[in-house]
């Protein structure tokens, strides 16, 4: 049976906060006082400790398979924040008013304010002190991200503290606060810890994901002033993943099976002791299911766009964009000959679905519902296709893999201009080696898709600026529909990205077309001014299976249940306008008015916000 750390976490905040008797609400801080109960009662063993240390888990589960909905990776025809940022006439701080919440700070600095009191060892305070630093750097990165200046807090304040209200530290202090966290955690946080629990790895995993992040963000957004300082979190970025990489004991999952060894580390119930889980959030039907549903693979509101999909590589390592006539590859072409990761993250043709849940077609050869699933491309990366519930719910997921450590390693090398063969090596090549993919060059080709997504890298990046353009083309595959894309694209000043409408598969014509490779049609696009026919009027392929029928048209078209490009031929088009993504302006967020009204040392807004 599974040691579920999240299980005793979920008991464990419950036990705090009644312990604690706190209370909470969604203003600028907490402001009301802990309880006698509370500051008499606990902080006194290291039980105490680690119950706290516990309710302050907060890790990503299978959610973040459609964290990247609004982004390049993945549309979505709900209205995420920032779509809905770009296609708003006037947003100001009145509008966009999510994200100012710092209840979970105010429970780590309770922590920190109490801890010392504990009748326990230097060497034993400091790990759970250095869990709560931990947690705090976390958070405040959070912060910084969404806000660039934001107050820093040490401490849980009562309800007649000045500091409650006094302006917002500027974005260097803040992170070099967050930093001097991180390196206190990553000092004495200790190895060896449960599956599923914060252990020095853990720490410095973060600790290089955000160096990484901030050393980028300040060397591609000029407006912050600091781009003279970025050298710094790179160099950081890459020292904590060298750490990881030398002595924190993790390889890459690779049984020699490229065809499926990647899928499996998302379809798995037992991913405590895989070599490249650095965290696992277990799940057990038993005790805590993981709550898996068939969101993720279709039949709901997000799906993989077709920029993502052409992002792949050729087998042989070169573009799929060099391919003659790759923009109008039918959807039986585009896995051909391809990255063997795509067919292990997008359901391909003749793909056999088993765990139907509520999608329409039912189990067997995969055929697309366009009137669903929009762009006729289904994610399978984290689709769990077993119907047993003991398996489904029961699924691991990896917050942290080892993957993205090295990614972390490469991209931050290559920055600095220090990246060699043998870096590659070690880091990239790694991973393309279990995809069965060919070795990255440290010279390699340059991709004019890149170049004219990213058209700053060749001035701001440096001598390794082709090997930034690919390492960011091996991060987006590998790391795919894991949460990462849209900060990705914040960082590396990539806003204007989110303007393209994500499209779909590609139809030559109105007519009949076979989807699932096997010769015989599936479906029938006709043109959006006839009437589908009934049931059993329609035609049948030469299987005896009746197609399904679809009245093409374009996006203004009201009769049409599917959209293309051109009306009667092109690709699905799903999304008829994302809007503008205004610079800087959008790469942050507003402080919310009524927050303000608060506080009026908040102000003022930056970066055009009102």
């Amino acid at each position: 049976m599974k040691t579920n750390i999240r299980y005793i976490a979920a008991i464990c905040a419950g036990l705090v906060i009644t312990i604690l008797q706190q209370s909470c609400n969604d203003g600028y801080m907490e402001r009301l006082p802990l309880t006698e109960i509370g500051v008499e009662n606990f902080f006194n063993t290291e039980e105490d400790l680690k119950m706290y240390c516990y309710g302050l888990y907060d890790f990503p589960g299978p959610g973040s398979y459609t964290a990247d909905e609004g982004t390049d990776n993945q549309g979505t025809t709900a209205l995420t924040e920032h779509k809905n940022i770009m296609i708003s006439a006037n947003p100001s701080s009145t509008t966009v008013t999510g994200g100012w919440d710092w209840t979970d700070l105010r429970e780590i600095n309770i922590f920190l304010d109490n801890c010392d009191k504990a009748n326990v060892t230097g060497e034993t305070l400091n790990h759970y002190k250095g869990v709560a630093r931990f947690f705090r750097a976390r958070f405040y990165m959070n912060k910084v991200l969404r806000y660039s200046d934001v107050p820093w807090r040490e401490t849980a304040f009562g309800t007649t503290d000045e500091a409650l209200f006094a302006a917002r530290d500027d974005r260097a202090t803040v992170v070099d606060k967050i930093f001097e966290d991180y390196t206190f955690a990553a000092g004495a946080v200790r190895t060896g810890q449960p599956a599923g629990s914060v252990d020095r790895w853990v720490v410095l995993s973060f600790m290089a994901r955000h160096a990484l992040y901030e050393g980028t963000w300040r060397k591609y957004h000029p407006e912050l002033g600091l781009q003279s300082t970025a050298d710094k979190y790179l160099r950081m970025a890459s020292e904590a993943a060298r750490e990881i990489m030398d002595n924190g004991g993790f390889g890459i999952y690779n049984t020699g099976s490229p065809e499926t060894d990647y899928l499996s580390l998302f379809t798995n119930i037992e991913l405590a002791g895989n070599p490249e889980v650095i965290l696992v959030r277990q799940y057990d039907r038993k005790t805590i299911s993981g709550g898996f549903w068939a969101y993720m693979f279709g039949n709901y509101e997000s799906f993989p766009a077709k920029d993502m999909i052409q992002s792949y590589l050729m087998d042989d390592g070169s573009f799929y964009s060099s391919q003659p006539g790759y923009r109008t590859r039918m959807f039986t072409e585009e896995f051909t000959g391809r990255d063997l990761r795509l067919k292990q993250t997008i359901a391909f043709p003749g793909w056999e679905l088993i765990n139907v849940m509520t999608y329409a077609t039912g189990a067997g050869t995969y055929v697309q519902t366009f009137n669903k699933n929009f762009s006729g491309y289904h994610l399978i990366k984290g689709f769990v296709n077993d119907k047993s519930e003991d398996i489904y719910h029961s699924v691991d997921y990896p917050v942290l893999r080892y993957a993205e450590t090295l990614l972390t390693y490469a991209e931050a090398k290559a920055e600095l201009g220090e990246l060699t063969a043998n870096d590659l090596d070690i880091s990239v090549n790694i991973l393309r080696a279990r995809a069965g993919m060919p070795p990255m060059p440290l010279d390699p080709a340059v991709d004019p898709l890149m170049q004219d997504a990213y058209p700053d890298v060749v001035s701001v990046a440096g001598s390794r600026w082709k090997s930034v353009l690919e390492i960011r083309r091996e991060r987006r595959v590998e790391l795919a529909f894991e949460g990462f894309r849209y900060n990705d694209l914040m960082r590396w000043h990539g806003g204007k990205l989110l303007e393209k409408e994500p499209e779909g598969i590609y139809f030559p014509s109105l007519g009949k077309f076979d989807l699932t490779g096997d010769g015989a049609e599936d479906v029938f696009l006709i043109p959006s001014d006839q009437s589908i026919p009934a049931e059993d009027d329609k035609e049948a392929n030469s299987l005896g299976v009746k197609l399904a029928y679809y009245r093409a048209g374009s996006i203004d078209d009201q009769n049409a249940t599917i959209y293309l490009t051109g009306g009667d031929s092109g690709n699905i088009l799903t999304i008829k306008d994302m809007g503008a993504f205004e610079e800087p302006q959008f790469y942050y967020r507003p402080v919310p008015r009524h927050e303000m009204d608060l506080n009026p040392a908040l102000a003022p807004q930056i970066f055009g916000w009102e």
